[in-house]
């Protein structure tokens, strides 16, 4: 799809479903999303879905 002028108005966080997240390694809150996630800041697999 090709857009002229103005950008869509769309949330890419909003339509995929993201979990809010906590590494238990480094403290880190972040949203995740998928069955295998990992922490952005440490890329621990340490992760608890909160």
């Amino acid at each position: 799809m090709c857009s002229v002028g103005d950008a869509f108005n769309v949330d890419v966080a909003d339509s995929l479903n993201t979990k809010s997240c906590k590494c238990k390694d480094c403290g880190n809150e972040f949203q995740g999303m998928g069955k295998k996630i990992i922490c952005p800041a440490c890329q621990s697999g340490n992760v608890e879905v909160v």
